[in-house]
């Protein structure tokens, strides 16, 4: 019967085709090596660069924090506008239905907390100098917060965001004065018009 699993082969056959490492201390009777300690340890010490490295990267100086929709239509096209203003690895991001909507609309009061809370610990751990709000057209949660009407044309659906961001705005200036903020509402195809 083939002996699956044998290590380095040497591995002894145990009940049932099972193997057994003659060489591991966990299922076999045999002790550790030297090669094997000597592995043991290199391992153990690469996880502990590896924390220090992680520990050290979750803090630092970055650009911004992005907020985004959930709308799986708009991951890429926010991805992209990102990159192109050369943003990678420089942004946290957080990622709510609506965006700025989610963050201001009374429909949705339960979350705004949370939001507020993240750009908190964003602001502490990463040092971010500005948030980026990027609101889309064609948003369920702007239909869901303020009804049909007030997306039913461009120009109201404009309109409607236009004053979403802008309470976003000052909801941040209020919170967070040293933070500077970039508002604007993308369309599908990614194009992005910015409002002050």
């Amino acid at each position: 019967m083939p002996a699956y699993g044998m290590a380095m082969g040497r591995g002894v056959e145990g009940p049932r085709s099972t193997v057994m490492h003659s060489a591991c201390g966990c299922c076999g009777t045999g002790r550790l090596g030297r090669r094997q300690l000597f592995g043991i340890a290199a391992g153990a010490a690469g996880v502990v660069a590896m924390q220090s490295h992680l520990a050290h990267a979750a803090s630092g100086d970055y650009e911004a924090m992005v907020l985004a929709c959930i709308d799986p239509r708009m991951q890429a096209p926010v991805f992209d506008y990102l990159k192109k203003r050369g943003l990678m690895g420089q942004y946290s991001q957080f990622t709510i239905a609506g965006a700025a909507i989610g963050v201001v609309a009374p429909k949705f009061a339960a979350w705004h907390q949370t939001f507020w809370d993240n750009l908190a610990v964003s602001s502490e751990l990463h040092q971010i100098k500005r948030v980026i709000a990027i609101d889309h057209r064609d948003c369920g949660a702007a239909k869901l917060a303020y009804g049909e009407a007030s997306v039913a044309t461009p120009e109201h659906e404009t309109a409607t965001h236009r004053k979403a961001l802008a309470e976003f705005r000052r909801a941040v200036a209020s919170r967070h004065p040293a933070l500077a903020v970039e508002t604007g509402l993308m369309a599908l195809d990614g194009s992005i018009i910015m409002f002050a």
